[in-house]
């Protein structure tokens, strides 16, 4: 189903939550479900779920529900799962080992195709079955490959050229674990993943809820 107006972020931030768990019914058999029923799973409330469905045209009906296959797989749809995307990984260190061993990713499209380093002592070595290659070499590979996402896992202070060169080379998607907020321009989109503020909001609730 078509989005028909702009979508707000917090909308979209939910999205992957309503895929995830309309997955786990899925998998228990669960043919139906409403948004009441929902909204207990979730935490979140009725009208919200109803608000944010109806974002996208709305789903199920009054007094019947949605149907848990349907939904999933529009949801699936308008996060754009449907489609394969081609990746790389540039930074072929811990975190980025950790990603490329990560088989998940290709059961929701995303194929990691190579790895990239500038250490001679990572570059020829293979993650399961995933090669790490010179990151000279990264230009003619995400040419020759169809490489629309890429994962950006180097230290801090190379991010973002890293990110400059990959938006040259005509990635549409970077997913950006250096510890700094990389800029892209137009026509290549960038979310910046910072674990330590996960982590730093568990240490506020932890103390809060101590102090109370």
């Amino acid at each position: 189903m078509a989005k028909e107006k702009k979508v707000s972020e917090a909308v979209i931030r939910r999205l992957p939550k309503y895929y995830r768990y309309l997955g786990e019914m899925r998998a228990i058999g669960t043919e139906r479900i409403s948004s009441g029923e929902l909204s207990k799973k979730m935490g979140l409330t009725a009208s919200q779920i109803r608000q944010d469905f109806n974002c996208f045209g709305g789903f199920g009906q009054q007094g019947y529900g949605y149907n848990v296959d349907e939904l999933y797989f529009e949801i699936k749809k308008i996060l754009g799962l449907h489609e394969q995307y081609n990746v790389i990984i540039v930074g072929a260190g811990n975190l980025g080992q950790a990603l490329a061993n990560y088989s998940g990713f290709e059961k929701e499209g995303f194929h990691i195709k190579a790895l990239f380093d500038i250490n001679p002592r990572l570059v020829g070595i293979s993650i399961r079955g995933i090669q790490v290659m010179d990151i000279d070499d990264m230009q003619k590979f995400i040419e020759k490959s169809d490489i629309q996402v890429a994962f950006i896992c180097t230290p801090k202070k190379k991010a973002q050229q890293i990110a400059d060169n990959l938006a040259k080379c005509g990635i549409k998607a970077i997913w950006n674990f250096a510890p700094i907020d990389v800029v892209t321009p137009k026509g290549t989109v960038v979310e910046n993943v910072h674990l330590s503020d996960s982590l730093f909001t568990l240490s506020y609730r932890m103390n809060s809820e101590i102090d109370e």
